[in-house]
């Protein structure tokens, strides 16, 4: 689901911790983890209880995710910069654990080493903020160049294979679709940044709300290659589409 990665990666700070965002245009509130909504102006019925579509959105946030600290946390070291570790420690601060008390429930270290942790933590969350507003700043500047394509939240690596712009990407995918891009792809590319753009393209060709059988990702894939295998291995090994170990469902994760 592209539309939902955008809208996660493009919300503020204080709506990534509060889990949802509200479109002024539809008048919803969308869950930034699984793009659930709620209408502005419906109340909703629940248990005998009544909400308005703000707190009801909550109330769903609570009950399908515990809570957005919990769903942030977990999210892979690529996208939080956090070692297991760290995420250990952050979990007892949030929950409002003394340095004696993450101690004698974890049973190592010392109330030393702990006050060290967080400290490091908080320099680390000041970097943070010298960095966001740098960046919106440069952001804010007339773009010089084209923008980067968008990397989607479910890429299996993040890496110099991404650092690839709008415009590349075009240039890439005319040189690999020379029959335009509804057409079959001439070869499949050996180099890394390539097989981004190709793979990113061919994903397009499957509905995003819809199941696959595995016969039927081989249907749609022997229209863009002959080696349909390859591609349908590259596009779950880069995070594009996913499937159930007996490979009798696949699905798009974007």
């Amino acid at each position: 689901m592209k539309q939902l990665s955008d809208l996660f990666w493009n919300a503020s700070v204080a709506e990534l911790q509060q889990g949802y965002i509200y479109c002024e245009h539809s008048q919803e509130y969308m869950c930034l983890i699984c793009g659930h909504k709620s209408i502005k102006g419906i109340i909703y019925a629940d248990e005998a209880t009544y909400y308005e579509a703000e707190k009801y959105i909550q109330l769903h946030i609570y009950r399908e995710h515990s809570s957005t600290f919990a769903y942030l946390l977990s999210l892979d070291k690529k996208f939080t910069g956090l070692t297991d570790h760290q995420k250990t420690l952050l979990t007892h601060f949030y929950e409002g654990r003394t340095d004696a008390d993450i101690v004698r429930e974890t049973g190592s270290g010392s109330t030393s080493t702990i006050r060290n942790h967080r400290f490091t933590l908080r320099e680390k969350e000041k970097q943070a903020k010298v960095f966001l507003a740098i960046m919106g700043m440069v952001t804010a500047k007339p773009a010089q160049q084209s923008s980067f394509i968008t990397i989607h939240k479910t890429a299996t690596m993040v890496d110099e294979r991404y650092a690839m712009t709008e415009e590349d990407n075009e240039k890439i995918l005319r040189a690999y679709f020379p029959e335009g891009l509804a057409g079959p792809l001439s070869e499949f590319p050996g180099k890394e940044k390539r097989k981004v753009a190709v793979l990113r393209h061919i994903i397009k060709r499957f509905d995003p709300n819809c199941r696959y059988s595995e016969k039927e990702v081989n249907a749609i894939l022997k229209k863009v290659h002959s080696d349909y295998v390859t591609l349908r291995r590259y596009l779950i090994e880069y995070g594009f589409m996913d499937r159930i170990a007996d490979g009798s469902q696949y699905w798009v994760m974007l």
